[in-house]
């Protein structure tokens, strides 16, 4: 067989360690393919620019020249469009396609899929979730004859990052914040990480995957770290606990909205002998949990060039083998609906509270009274004295309150009915427990 021609889209961090490792590793894949993997275009915005290691023959700006001819087309330029429509001309044309956009996947994954399974060709994209991680050839291939139940993951290497400094370092938000920058974890705009969006976008794809159901990024639910502060932290630590940013997908049969899938992304109270507690750094971990195989973690470095550009790596030899041994194309995805995607109402959980309450005669039987009525069973209460500000200010109190299992518009209902109380100055924080 001829060299099998590899065109790239963009050319950035990930790009360029790919196209090194296609060009100075040649021998290694001729021996993994069969057949000689080539560079036959690499699109980028400006190809006057110097791109050590990679010859400048090889820079277009011409991205329909690149793909026209491509046997596999590897966008790596990230955002929705061009990028949509430039996989969808690949796919057409006959080239397989290996991305690493979750954001694009997590809005049009469907309309993807379906464009390669109609053309013959591969769609492939284990870098667009959990970096170097393998999770998604488990989850459709491994474990293809199992039914998977709940996939519980740390997902975004920059927030696990700050929030493992603010309890190992006593940090607040900001200067944890800063330190990632500072370090590379964290981008200039940090918004897609700490805002939840990032990890939402995995989570959309992982539920899409898991359930056969289609899921977007808009169905997922989202809440980010910027209002985890130091105090919270300090207060997680002294229950026993660590605070996680998790991805949550999973199947609910029992939910007062009927059978249907959860996908979910909030900060979350964890036990610390949980085992996703002890995931430090810009690690990541998934479990997943499914009937028969029971439960599988998975775990390794989430985002960075080489960890990124290993995962495109392996779809680009996997896709490329493929194609050599005359293999059919995509393997069959359902991402139909099946099941209905649930509002975060619907899910059971545990919620822990924090009040700061005056601290007076009959403060807790009122707030007792008003969770008995919403029926929320309460498992701890915990009362601390507070500092006075001044000699006048009237004596307060920390409250932290940790609840029985219930669904989530039950318990959202009794902390808006505590909150109202004149007993309570201000509300703290409300996080939900998860691992138990």
């Amino acid at each position: 067989m001829k060299p099998l021609k590899v065109a790239m889209l963009g050319c950035g961090v990930v790009g360029t360690e790919v196209a090194a490792r296609i060009l100075g590793n040649a021998a290694d894949l001729e021996a993994r393919v069969g057949v000689p993997l080539e560079i036959s275009a690499v699109a980028v915005r400006d190809a006057g620019k110097e791109r050590p290691g990679i010859p400048s023959e090889l820079l277009t700006t011409d991205t329909a020249a690149a793909i026209d001819g491509a046997d596999i087309v590897v966008e790596l330029m990230g955002g929705h469009e061009p990028a949509r429509e430039l996989i969808l001309t690949a796919l057409r044309s006959g080239a397989s396609v290996v991305t690493a956009n979750k954001a694009l996947l997590a809005s049009d994954y469907a309309e993807l899929l379906a464009a390669a399974e109609d053309a013959g060709v591969r769609l492939e994209h284990e870098a667009a979730v959990a970096g170097a991680i393998p999770i998604i050839r488990p989850v459709v291939n491994s474990l293809a004859g199992d039914r998977i139940t709940r996939v519980l993951g740390i997902v975004n290497g920059t927030t696990n990052y700050i929030l493992d400094q603010m309890e190992k370092e006593g940090w607040d938000f900001d200067h944890a914040l800063a330190t990632a920058q500072e370090l590379g974890y964290a981008e200039a705009d940090p918004t897609a990480d700490i805002g939840g969006h990032d990890a939402a976008a995995k989570a959309a794809i992982l539920a899409s995957l898991a359930f056969h159901t289609r899921v977007s990024i808009d169905d997922v639910h989202v809440e980010g770290i910027t209002g985890v502060t130091a105090d919270m932290v300090e207060t997680a630590s002294a229950q026993g606990f660590t605070i996680k940013l998790l991805a949550i997908c999973e199947t609910l049969e029992d939910s007062p909205a009927g059978p249907g899938v959860s996908a979910r992304v909030y900060p979350a109270l964890l036990p610390k002998d949980h085992a996703l507690a002890s995931v430090g750094g810009a690690f990541n971990a998934v479990f997943v949990e499914a009937e028969a195989a029971g439960s599988l973690m998975f775990y390794g470095q989430g985002a960075g060039g080489a960890p990124t550009a290993s995962a495109v790596l392996g779809d680009i030899v996997s896709t490329a083998r493929r194609k050599v041994l005359g293999g059919t194309g995509q393997a069959r995805r359902s991402v139909g609906s099946r099941l209905p995607v649930l509002p975060i109402s619907a899910i059971r959980t545990r919620y822990q509270i924090t009040f700061d309450v005056f601290d007076r005669p009959g403060v807790l039987a009122q707030i007792s009274q008003v969770f008995a009525e919403e029926g929320t069973s309460i498992e701890l209460m915990q009362q601390t004295q507070l500092e006075p500000t001044d000699d006048d200010a009237p004596q307060r109190a920390k409250l932290v309150i940790a609840t029985h299992s219930g669904t989530d518009a039950a318990l959202a209902k009794t902390v808006e009915r505590a909150v109202a109380l004149d007993a309570v100055n201000e509300l703290k924080s409300v996080l939900r427990i998860e691992g138990h």
